[in-house]
């Protein structure tokens, strides 16, 4: 791993399983946690779940070479901010941790389609569902919310809207509150679980 290599990222403690990992966050406080999906004692996603609850302002981000869709799936529920895969160049691991703890959301592009195939694959099973009041978003926080939903950073969004970048991360912030979530990829699902967002 090049990530000691870089002047901005310090690794501040390193753990073997996942009960090792929850118990080093809550000591140490990082920023940011880098761990695997399969681990022993605990999973990354029990591993998530975890230190969200204990150290809520930490970003995970999962760094696997799980490509199925439904580990994605559970890794978004469970709070990950990011879901890389493990072929990807160091230098994109190290670009992902700085966008993370820059407010973003990050998936391997290989994923992004994997987990809108899950959202539709939700929406399905949800056919017969009652459907339940939910937030109104506006229709330009639907636009950002769709192209969050391709794995857009706030940089590219703002260009293809024409906004400001901090725009963006206003709108973000707006839709965040409104349905009470905690992160951009939980919105997602959310968003399309709950048929607020037409990804067609």
């Amino acid at each position: 791993m090049v990530l000691g290599q870089e002047d901005d990222i310090e690794i501040v403690g390193e753990a073997g399983d996942g009960a090792e990992a929850i118990r080093r966050a809550e000591e140490l406080l990082p920023d940011v946690v880098l761990m695997d999906i399969r681990m022993p004692r605990r999973s990354g996603i029990e591993a998530c779940t975890a230190i969200k609850d204990v150290v809520p302002s930490t970003k995970i981000v999962i760094l696997t070479i799980s490509d199925e869709e439904s580990d994605l799936y559970e890794a978004v529920r469970a709070g990950a901010n990011g879901y890389l895969l493990k072929d990807v160049p160091g230098e994109e691991i190290a670009d992902g941790i700085r966008a993370v703890v820059g407010g973003q959301s990050l998936i391997s592009p290989s994923m992004a389609s994997k987990l809108l195939t899950e959202f539709a694959t939700m929406i399905k099973k949800s056919d017969e569902r009652p459907a339940l009041p939910v937030p109104r978003l506006t229709t330009r926080e639907l636009e950002v919310l769709k192209l969050v939903a391709r794995g857009m950073a706030n940089r590219d969004i703002a260009g293809e809207l024409f906004i400001s970048e901090n725009t963006v991360k206003n709108h973000v912030r707006n839709i965040l509150e409104k349905l009470q979530l905690h992160s951009r990829m939980e919105a997602v699902v959310y968003a399309v679980r709950e048929r607020i967002l037409d990804l067609t």
